[in-house]
This record gives structure tokens, sequence and C-alpha cells, in this order.
């Protein structure tokens, strides 16, 4: 009888392939280095001990308690402490996952659904169980207009949920797409019941400061809006022994205290406000974090080396402006840009020149295109400028036989060939109007930076200005694209995919609150984007990510900035880390890897 029972299932599974093996761990190529079963990741110290506090910094402010709506600002913390997704990264592998709130996931042989089967021990914090209608609400909800527009670009591939039991749920995709049961499991998980009561997109401050049910590890305990929340280690916390979980989130309460800009904020750690901070700004880590506190010790600073992709860093132009609208102005303005002596008198020779819109990775063009990667450029030739074609990526420098006299001389025959000639020492075009904008920054530090640059700018006729404006109003400016210039980040993940829909894509260039700050809207790029997206091999994904960075770099839509391969951590000497650190990493995942040695060792 059991003979027969294991032919049957032997004959099923190889006449029935419809569904592969459910898996605890899932990754782009289906390699996953933790077996089933295993007790903890290799970054973490599984003994590390319960207890203690923890207190942390941001800027600004926060108005509301949902961090997945467009309009305000979600506490820090709010995402990651509260709510939960269906699986986690690992951060010591490139770009793998492994269930959580799903303790087995089922991608289909075509790859076109992919079921979850819920842990039963799941629960959000009012002691309720997680399940398939809190999962398919969350799909929903994510997808609709009440939610970001990220989530509305980032799910779109998602076609529907299907509830096939108590325990069950399918996600049916609109295309094949080698990541996108990836994408699936990073579903952030919402209680139908919490929000049934409390709307999703609740406005006012009463409704919107509502603290929100969530299945994570903390629960919101106290509230100061805008100027502190603290989070409370749930005592019923469902995942404490987890296997994803284990030897995380060891703090019994974290508080997040708001501070108006950076410099306030670097002088209130060294009083002893708060207890780490990941800096990023050279002059502070060199000059600023000094003092008796160093000195004795009771406060570190450590680079922490990474493996992350650095994406770019850089002056974005806001082409939606008239004034940026020209190829030609954009690579001029680039080329006063003088990040040698910024980075020797400023930096401390601390930062690299980004020469890629993936810094630090493989993905990054080299050279010129070959292959696979000119194949995809090649139909589009004649819409691409001839550089893409001829010229490796590099970015304009001073350095020796280079000089800045030089560079800013090609930019004013640059100008003058799109129309703008200096007139009475301002720059002007055909109809008399001056060259005029703002770069608009969060944080006062960077003044210095902008300085020499604006001043480079000048001797070219440009009247620019730089202006520093509140952490909120900043915010809110960026999410409607009011700006002409504004320093920004575009991170990059070791296997980039659905987010550069975001990023660079033609749909997302008038949707409010995108990351397309450019106002990038060209064909090329939309079908590059699309070619990293349904990318089936890491071949084929490595070379449409060349592609598109070939084009991003000659389209000059930003200015290229800098980078470092590490993270600058200061923090509490009372605070202890593991042995082992992951190679792919923020400094707040990070962070949630310590303990606090003062604490009594507890559940």
């Amino acid at each position: 009888m059991m003979t027969r029972f294991f032919l049957f299932l032997l004959i099923f599974f190889l006449f029935c392939p419809g569904h592969l093996f459910a898996a605890h761990g899932i990754s782009i190529d289906g390699k996953v280095s933790y077996p089933e079963g295993f007790d903890h990741f290799a970054y973490v110290n599984p003994a590390a001990p319960k207890g203690g506090s923890l207190t942390l910094h941001d800027l600004g402010g926060f108005d509301k308690m949902n961090p997945f709506t467009l309009k305000g600002n979600a506490p820090y913390g709010l995402d990651s402490l509260i709510f939960e997704t269906l699986a986690v990264p690992s951060l010591d592998e490139p770009f793998a996952e492994y269930g959580l709130i799903a303790k087995d996931i089922e991608l289909a042989e075509d790859k076109m659904s992919v079921t979850y089967t819920l842990d039963e021990r799941a629960r959000f914090s009012d002691g309720s169980p997680v399940t398939v209608e809190d999962v398919a609400y969350s799909l929903k909800t994510l997808k609709s207009d009440q939610a970001h527009p990220f989530y509305q670009i980032y799910l779109q591939d998602i076609k529907e949920a299907e509830i096939l039991d108590a325990r069950r749920i399918r996600f049916h995709f609109q295309r094949t797409n080698r990541e996108l049961h990836l994408i699936a499991s990073q579903l952030p998980v919402l209680s139908r019941a919490f929000y049934a009561q409390h709307p999703f997109d609740a406005t006012g401050s009463e409704a919107a400061m509502k603290p929100p049910v969530g299945s994570g590890p903390y629960i919101v305990a106290d509230v100061n809006p805008g100027k502190s929340i603290t989070y409370r280690r749930n005592p019923d916390y469902w995942a404490v022994d987890h296997p994803t979980r284990k030897g995380m989130f060891n703090f019994d309460r974290i508080t997040v205290k708001y501070f108006k800009d950076q410099i306030v904020s670097v002088e209130a750690f060294k009083a002893g406000e708060f207890d780490f901070m990941a800096v990023n700004i050279a002059k502070q880590w060199e000059r600023d974090l000094i003092g008796r506190h160093f000195a004795s010790g009771s406060l570190v600073k450590k680079v922490y080396p990474h493996r992350n992709n650095a994406g770019m860093q850089g002056f974005v132009f806001n082409t939606r402006r008239p004034l940026f609208r020209d190829r030609l102005v954009r690579k001029a303005l680039g080329l006063a840009l003088d990040f040698e002596w910024i980075n020797t008198t400023l930096f401390f020779g601390q930062y690299t020149r980004s020469d890629s819109y993936f810094s630090n990775s493989t993905l990054a063009a080299k050279g010129l295109p070959e292959g696979r990667e000119l194949q995809l450029l090649e139909p589009f030739r004649d819409q691409l400028p001839p550089e893409v074609f001829t010229a490796p990526l590099r970015p304009p420098a001073t350095d020796p036989p280079s000089s800045l006299r030089a560079n800013l001389r090609e930019a004013k025959e640059l100008l003058a060939q799109a129309g703008w000639e200096v007139r009475d020492s301002v720059l002007r075009n055909r109809q008399g109007d001056p060259f005029s904008f703002e770069i608009l920054l969060v944080s006062p530090s960077f003044e210095r930076v902008m300085a020499p640059y604006v001043k480079n700018l000048q001797k070219l006729g440009i009247q620019a200005s730089y202006r520093t404006i509140d952490a909120a109003l900043f915010t809110d400016r960026i999410k409607n694209f009011d700006f002409d210039m504004v320093v920004n980040v575009f991170g990059q993940s070791q296997s980039p995919g659905n987010e550069q829909r975001d990023y660079w894509h033609s749909g997302a260039a008038d949707r409010l609150g995108s990351r397309n700050l450019a106002g990038i809207s060209d064909p090329v790029v939309d079908s590059l984007v699309d070619e990293i997206i349904y990318a089936e091999t890491q071949d084929e994904l490595t070379a449409a990510c060349r592609a598109l960075d070939r084009v991003l770099w000659y389209g000059y839509y930003v200015v290229p900035n800098w980078y470092m391969a590490g993270w600058r951590l200061a923090y509490s000497s009372r605070l202890r880390q593991p042995a082992v650190l992951p190679h792919y990493y923020s400094p707040n995942q990070l962070l949630m890897t310590w303990w606090d040695t003062t604490a009594a060792s507890g559940r």
C-alpha cells in the first residue's frame, strides 16, 4: 500500500508539473544558502540578550501613522518595526528571500503565479491571526489609488489574488518576470479588520495619527506628534524564535527623536541624546565627531564595509522645466562640477566619483558596448547620442592634463550650440531671458558643496542659487516635482527590477510621488527598463542594466556625485554587534542585529 502511495506521488510530480515544490526560501536562480529548518542567519547572534533601550534620531517631523500613503510624513521605523512581509531578504545573499508570514512559497512552473501557505502562528499585535483575507486585502489596497504611487508601479504585474483555502493564497501574474515572485513576497501584510474601522487613507490629525496594528516585533507605545515616537517590543511577538528573526530586534524600547537639521543632530548625539547615527557628511566624520566622549570610548565611530550596489547620487535636473530640456545644456552644467577639488578640500579624499548608475557593481557599463548589450542598443542607434556607442562612461575630471578651465570652455561652447550666450556678464537665450535656477537642499551641510559649484556656474554667466528648507516642506516639494535641481540618491539592489519603472519610466514621469525626479520620458529608456524587468537570466539582466546605464549617462539627467563602499557609523559603546557582518545591508538593517549590553537577558 505504501509503495503504491509513493508511486502515485512520483507519477503526480512527473506528469502534473503545474507547480514546483513548495520552498522555505526563494531566489532568482532557485538557489538559496540556508537549508530548510535553518536556525538563524549567519550575521546575527542568536544568544543576544533581549532588553534595554535604543534612542535614534530623524530629521523634520511626522504627521501620520500610515507609511503606505502619499500625503504626509510617517515616523521613522513604522514600516519595518510594525509591519511585516510574506518573506524577508537574506542580507548575505545578492537576492534571496525566506518565508516569514508565508512558511511555504510555491512558484508555478510557468512562472505565472506564486502560491503562499501562511504560517499558522502568525498574529497581529492585537492577537488576531494573519489570514489569507488580510493578504488579499493588502494586495488590493496597495495597488489602489489609496496607496503611494510607488506600490502601484512596483506591484503592477501582479494581476490578482486567489484564495485557495484557509491557509493558502495564490497571486496570478500579468506576464513572466523572473523576480516577480520575490517582489510579490515583499508585500506588506495589513490588518483588514483594523482598516475597516480606521480608513486606510484617513486624513485629519486624529484619524491619521491612530497607531496601526501590525504583525511586527514592535508596537507603538507613545507618540509626541512631530517630535518623537516610542516603540515597545511586543512581549507576545509571534516570530520571536523564527529563523529569520532570531537574534534580531533585541531592544525593549526604541525611541526616535526629531531634529531640525543634521548639524543640530550631531551636537545632540555628542551630548548623549541618542545612541546611533549613520554619517553621510565627510566633514562631520573627520572634524565634528570628536571630543571627550570619543576619547573616553563611550562613543565609537567606525567604517563598516559593504558590497552594496551604490547606484547613483547626483544633482538632478528637473527636465519638466524648459530650462533643462536640452541635453547639451545639462551636459554643460555637469562640466562645472570640480569633484577633485571638492573631494580633496572638503571631503578629506574619502569618496570615489560615481561613474555609473550602478556604481560599485558588476552591472555598471564598462568600455564600449558589445555582445548582447550592443544588440539591445542597436535598434535605437538613430535615436541615441553617438557617445552611447563610441565613448566609455567617464565623468568630467580636473586632474592633469584636464583642468576646470578647459571644462568650462567646453561648457561655454555647448551652451552656445543650445542658443545661450553671455551678454552683460549674464548668460541669456535669444529672447534675452537669463539662465537662472535654484538648487533645493534639505541639509545646510550641503551648502559648502554647492558654493564652489555655483561659483563655477557664475563663470559661465549662470545665475544659480541654493536654498535649504525644512525637511517636511522639502519632502512635499519633491513629491510634487516642485524644484529646478535637487540632490538625490537613486539606490540600487544587487538585482534591479520593477523599481526601475519608478526611477526612469515615462509612466512615472508625471505621477506625483514617483522617484522619476528627472522627469525622464523616453521610449528608449522605457524599452530598456522592460528588458531589465523581464530578463530571464543573469547575463540578460547585466546586459540590459549596462545598456540602460549608457543611455541614462549620455542623457545627462544628473550631475554625477560620489559614493563610498562603506557605512560610517557612530554609536554608544554600550551597543554590541554580532561577530559576522552581512554583505548587502543598510545601517538600519545592521542595527536591528545589535543589542544593549546593559540589558538583562530575557525573552
